[in-house]
């Protein structure tokens, strides 16, 4: 790229704000445009380096007259200003993307419907303890753009969700790892799944025989996919079910094992996190981490001692002997799946949001088994009520997260857990599913 570019950046956020620093910093021409307000901390970082912004509107002069577009993932390709610049043959590309250019670092990709965050904080907990210089970006943390500027990382680990793949062409993985795929933001595929499934297998685009794929053998999607598709990667498959033809697995004796030499044994009943998905993270991140040769004992030491991320499954505290926890991170059905399915004693819980066209039917048996009381969270909850009326004797609505835990205070007793897993978006009642946590946890320590 010539330094005559001129660069629009859709979207100020993390994403869109590290994109429009790296660009400068690489001498190209700026210009950022938010449709939305534009938080105060990134407008004052955008006046201070003095790029040239606007909020709430797209000025579609400026727009399109750029030479390249770096889009926020959370913009679809169905927004007017996007498919007006596509229609001009204008690239449109995403912040990694627009990163991955700039940097040689090795580069660990994660993707999955669930899973990702933790697998990419365990995976960096791991090369970080082995004394790697180690960076963590894409949908966590400061973004892959604003790392680059400076560069001073040899590998990098990026969680990456679809939206983010969705706008990468040329950029490639080292190692690839994807977790699970199970229906997920569909309203963004026109309710296609294999257009969503597309979009995840793109973190194998451009794989070479010197790469690594890591993939989970017991999600039936992504095995019918494999067998689709050439990819000519080093393959490494994991599974909590089988021990035949895989890189790594738990056997019948509740032993984690990774067969890549010298081979990783140590028991699931060490492992810091708890659960059946967590086992099958814990198996990515291990074989991740064999691949780059860190030492079996650092490997075993991190898988033990991880602490996990916030609003992931977080304990928040105990009342009157009620455990409340903060699972503000599960948006999908199937993230929620995974959290009541790890719990272990009686649950009221609380569900609801923004649908991202979810069907509950899968959680029923949980439901039945698990959950005592059920508590809406949201705005519409006519679905929530008409999946689990019947199924739960007691629902009841809440329209904050300080009533929500108020109920839940009242519903459960001692020994019983109020669990916040709402498999479902935030933004009808919250800003983020951070936001969403967070005034659950104050509400907790109101108590």
């Amino acid at each position: 790229m010539k330094n005559n570019k001129n660069i629009v950046v859709l979207g100020a956020g993390e994403s869109g704000v590290g994109a429009a620093l790296l660009s400068q910093h690489k001498g190209y021409g700026v210009f950022v445009s938010d449709f939305g307000k534009i938080k105060e901390n990134f407008k004052a970082e955008l006046i201070e380096n003095n790029i040239n912004y606007e909020e709430e509107q797209h000025t579609e002069s400026t727009i399109l007259n750029a030479d390249l577009i770096v889009k926020s993932p959370g913009i679809a390709d169905t927004v007017s200003i996007v498919k007006k610049a596509l229609s001009l043959k204008i690239p449109v590309i995403s912040e990694i993307e627009f990163a991955g250019r700039f940097t040689k670092a090795k580069t660990i990709c994660i993707t999955g419907s669930n899973g990702k965050t933790t697998t990419a904080f365990l995976t960096h907990h791991i090369l970080s303890n082995a004394n790697v210089n180690v960076g963590l970006a894409g949908n966590i943390g400061k973004s892959f753009a604003r790392q680059v500027i400076k560069d001073e990382k040899d590998v990098y680990v990026l969680e990456l969700s679809s939206f983010q793949l969705d706008g990468m062409y040329d950029f490639k993985a080292d190692i690839a790892i994807l977790l699970n795929i199970t229906p997920d933001h569909l309203d963004r595929y026109e309710y296609d799944m294999q257009k969503y499934v597309d979009s995840k297998f793109r973190i194998c685009q451009h794989l070479t025989k010197a790469d690594w794929f890591i993939y989970n053998a017991d999600d039936p999607i992504i095995m019918a996919e494999v067998a689709k598709r050439n990819i000519v990667a080093n393959k490494a498959p994991f599974s909590i079910k089988t021990t035949e033809n895989v890189a790594g697995y738990i056997n019948n004796n509740n032993q984690l094992i990774i067969n890549l030499k010298p081979e990783l044994i140590m028991s699931i009943h060490d492992l810091a996190l708890k659960g059946k998905h967590n086992a099958q993270n814990s198996l990515a991140a291990g074989i991740a981490s064999k691949v780059l040769e860190i030492r079996n004992e650092t490997v075993r030491e991190s898988l033990q001692d991880f602490k996990n991320v916030e609003h992931r499954l977080e304990f928040v505290g105990k009342v009157n002997g009620i455990e409340f926890i903060n699972d503000s991170k599960a948006t999908n059905v199937n993230s929620t799946w995974y959290a009541l399915e790890s719990m272990e004693n009686p649950v009221v819980w609380i569900v609801g949001g923004i649908d991202k066209g979810n069907d509950y039917d899968s959680l029923i048996p949980l439901v039945k088994e698990k959950v005592k009381a059920i508590i809406c969270l949201g705005e519409e909850n006519d679905k929530i009520l008409e999946a689990f009326t019947g199924v739960v004797d007691t629902i009841v609505e809440a329209k904050s997260a300080y009533q929500a835990v108020t109920y839940g205070y009242e519903l459960a007793k001692a020994d019983q857990t109020v669990l916040l897993s709402p498999a479902c978006a935030s933004f009808d009642l919250f800003e983020s599913y951070e936001d969403r946590g967070r005034q659950f946890k104050k509400a907790v320590r109101s108590l």
